[in-house]
């Protein structure tokens, strides 16, 4: 019985992952339970188990008396000098208890103590074991829609994927395999309610971190993520290694890393940009793929104005506003998109560009029809214009974080660079 007893729990152990000390602890609780339903107390009782070999042993402590009153509690003089000659009145005798003169209604209750505290340690085990997975991917095996939601099967435990957690576009069939966000795990009388999401922005950034080696070993830092689940994701990434590009190690040889991660969302488009500390920088790239002329930003207010060609102008603000929202949401700024049109009309945008070379055109003219003193004169006049181009310039733009006025050429080579 006891090499029966021991495997028993070694089983357990192995299996459910449930300590076999405090399985002895329930089987010690469930032989004082006995007690207590066979002799109708148990507060004299005393259990004795062997860890090693599962051997155990029952006693009831009693107390020698002249005249016993309590047969639970208490033994005679004579009885107990039977045991032992040495025994005196007052003395505690250990009265051995055979677990197998248990009644029926002993026994039962002494067994579904067990199982009550086996059913308990293996809630609560599954409820550490996914607890410590909150906040992180698994992946779950689809087994039927309950109603609008869906049940997930995790291995030991089924989660619920509910109909605010699903994409929209998404449909599945029983057996399917999917990537999961775990977002909450509550400990509940039935074990734990496991609740997740295909939709949470981090369920991307932890598919990054499984897909990209530079992400999980922190050499490439996800700043910032804004998603529309099932149609577009954008990320914000930094390299902490000049020698890495963050963008191309995302991206993967020939596009697999990021493909990979597209397949898994179904086809969710996702835009990978570089981070920038400088806030009219991080817009321009958030607003990839469309060129920008001019970014003007106030950190304080957390607003941006931006100034995009007249034909970039539904590209920068995307369909539905799509481009627009998402890059708002990444850089964390209220951004006004104005076509460079519109913005001159407004006044909002003064090209400075065309001021210096029509400057110098008619600067060009006069200086060679002038010679001598009057030559001299134009030279500081031209001097004293252009620095007062430059004063309007600077103030103008005192308080944008940057300005990128002087072109579309490296609007262009960045829409180049996104291309490939």
């Amino acid at each position: 019985m006891n090499n029966e007893l021991l495997e028993a729990l070694n089983i357990l152990e192995k299996e459910k992952d449930i300590s076999k000390d405090i399985m002895l602890e329930a089987i010690k609780n469930s032989l004082i339970t006995a007690c207590k339903n066979h002799f109708g107390k148990s507060d004299n009782i005393k259990v004795d188990i062997n860890p090693e070999t599962c051997e155990f042993h029952v006693y009831a402590e009693k107390t020698v008396v002249e005249e016993v009153e309590d047969n639970v509690l208490e033994i005679s003089l004579g009885n107990a000098k039977m045991i032992n000659s040495k025994y005196e009145a007052g003395d505690i005798v250990n009265i051995e208890v055979k677990s197998k003169e248990f009644g029926r209604i002993a026994t039962q209750n002494a067994k579904n103590v067990i199982l009550q505290k086996i059913r308990e340690e293996e809630r609560k085990v599954l409820f550490d074991q996914y607890y410590g997975k909150e906040k992180d991917v698994v992946t779950g095996i689809v087994q039927r829609y309950v109603g609008k939601n869906i049940s997930i099967n995790l291995g030991k435990v089924d989660a619920i994927l509910s109909e605010n957690e699903q994409v929209k576009s998404e449909v599945f069939q029983p057996t399917e395999r999917i990537k999961l966000y775990i977002l909450e795990v509550k400990s509940t009388s039935k074990g734990p309610k496991i609740l997740v999401s295909r939709t949470h922005p981090e369920l991307v950034k932890r598919l990054f971190e499984s897909e990209v080696t530079e992400v999980k070993e922190g050499i490439v830092e996800i700043k910032s993520i804004s998603r529309e689940a099932g149609s577009r994701t954008k990320i914000a990434v930094w390299s902490n290694d000049p020698d890495v590009d963050p963008v191309g190690a995302c991206v993967g040889l020939n596009g697999a890393r990021v493909n990979a991660i597209v397949n898994e969302l179904r086809g969710e488009k996702i835009d990978i940009i570089n981070w920038s500390d400088n806030a009219a920088m991080l817009i321009e790239n958030a607003l990839s793929p469309a060129k920008v002329i001019s970014v003007i930003a106030d950190a304080e207010e957390k607003t941006a104005k931006v100034v995009v060609p007249d034909y970039q102008l539904s590209l920068a603000i995307g369909k539905e506003g799509q481009n627009a929202r998402l890059a708002a949401r990444l850089t964390g700024f209220k951004i006004d998109i104005k076509s460079e049109t519109q913005a001159r009309e407004a006044g909002d945008f003064m090209d400075y560009e065309n001021e210096y070379e029509e400057y110098e055109e008619d600067f060009t003219e006069e200086y060679e029809e002038a010679d001598g003193e009057e030559a001299g004169s134009l030279d500081e006049g031209y001097e004293e214009e252009m620095d007062g181009l430059d004063e309007d310039y600077a103030q103008e733009y005192e308080e944008a974080d940057r300005d990128v006025t002087d072109g579309l050429e490296e609007s262009h080579d960045k829409e180049e660079a996104w291309d490939e």
